[in-house]
């Protein structure tokens, strides 16, 4: 009777500690266990991260991070991290956390716009995903890669549309650009590539000019004008003299070094740079900034008409008034020039 009473006892225990493991692991598993109030929070998880990096960034947003730790080892995440960006949803269990962050990778919109330089766009992008700026801006000015796909150091930026584009966040350098690859060359339809060709200009061209015109105006509506006088001026061998193309090569010189231009004047004129186009004509070597989409279609569908000039109006700031003859192109920008003197703007 004494041995049936342990016996009794012993099993009964056995029962209560089997019913406490089960109850923790029940709990670990489908209990909630998040304590932020917000609907969701978000984690970044790094290429290549240990358990632990992911760890401290869990331990704010859960109630009891021990439950979690004693899932993740039975579940085998802590010895298989992925990398991503990944949601947590108020009042999620373990298991849901674990499933979530293991293979639910969301992807963010990126966008950028207006870019001077590869390492302007690189800076950008690389607040966005997790590649830095210079691995993108290596991986952009890879000569093998712009030789192979058309494009020098000149006009690499022409790769890049400005626009927004879904990506995982830990997409790395390399399938950053090459996805603007691919992005480039399906905006180059057939269509648009034979507008091109109508024009007497390869992408290249095209983008290069759409760089100048976006510059000069950024009214979507003036801009196919803006490309027209260009284009005519192109016709007829006449050089651009686009002032903004002045403005990029002296930016280039120790002297503009962090200044900006505000009124172009005679000596910028004298610039010697192929970007100079008042005393080289043809199109510059390359962009001279990252193109708007609107200034791209512009030079794809200029306005036919024909003017050969023009200047901004000081009436109606951002437009400018179009001229056919330098006399009168020469009214509109006295009249433009007496409007920076009474500003004030000299240089």
């Amino acid at each position: 009777m004494y041995i049936k009473k342990i016996l009794w006892a012993v099993a009964l225990i056995g029962l209560v500690i089997c019913g406490a493991v089960a109850y923790y692991f029940y709990s670990a598993m489908f209990s909630s266990n998040t304590k932020f109030e917000n609907e969701t929070a978000y984690i970044y998880v790094p290429t290549n991260s240990t358990y632990a990096e992911v760890r401290s960034q869990l331990e704010p947003l859960l109630d009891n991070i021990n439950t979690f730790d004693a899932l993740a080892k039975q579940k085998k995440y802590s010895t298989n991290i992925k990398a991503g960006r990944f949601a947590i949803s108020k009042g999620m269990n373990n298991n849901d956390i674990i499933n979530s962050i293991r293979s639910k990778n969301l992807p963010i919109k990126i966008a950028f716009n207006n870019q001077h330089s590869l390492a302007d766009l690189a800076s950008r992008v690389s607040k966005q995903i997790e590649a830095d700026s210079l691995s993108l801006l290596k991986a952009m000015s890879d000569d093998t890669f712009l030789a192979e796909n058309g494009f020098n150091k000149a006009t690499a930026l022409g790769m890049y549309l400005p626009n927004s584009y879904e990506f995982f966040w830990n997409t790395s350098a390399e399938t950053f650009r090459d996805r603007m690859l691919t992005e480039y060359n399906r905006f180059w339809t057939d269509t648009r590539k034979a507008q091109a060709k109508k024009l007497n200009l390869t992408p290249n061209e095209v983008i290069t000019l759409a760089s100048i015109v976006h510059e000069e105006s950024k009214q979507a509506d003036e801009q196919p004008r803006v490309a027209g006088v260009y284009l005519n001026r192109l016709r007829i061998g006449m050089p651009l003299q686009a002032d903004p193309t002045l403005k990029f090569a002296a930016y280039q010189l120790p002297q503009y070094k962090n200044t900006i231009i505000r009124r172009v004047l005679n000596v910028h004129k004298d610039i010697v740079s192929p970007y100079n186009t008042y005393k080289n004509t043809g199109l510059p070597p390359g962009l001279i900034a990252m193109p708007d989409l609107s200034a791209i279609k512009a030079v794809l569908n200029p306005e036919k008409h024909n003017y050969l000039y023009f200047a901004a109006d000081a009436k109606r700031l951002g437009y400018h008034k179009f001229a056919k003859t330098l006399g009168q192109h020469n009214n509109n920008a006295r009249a433009y020039h007496q409007y920076l003197s009474s500003q004030g703007i000299n240089k």
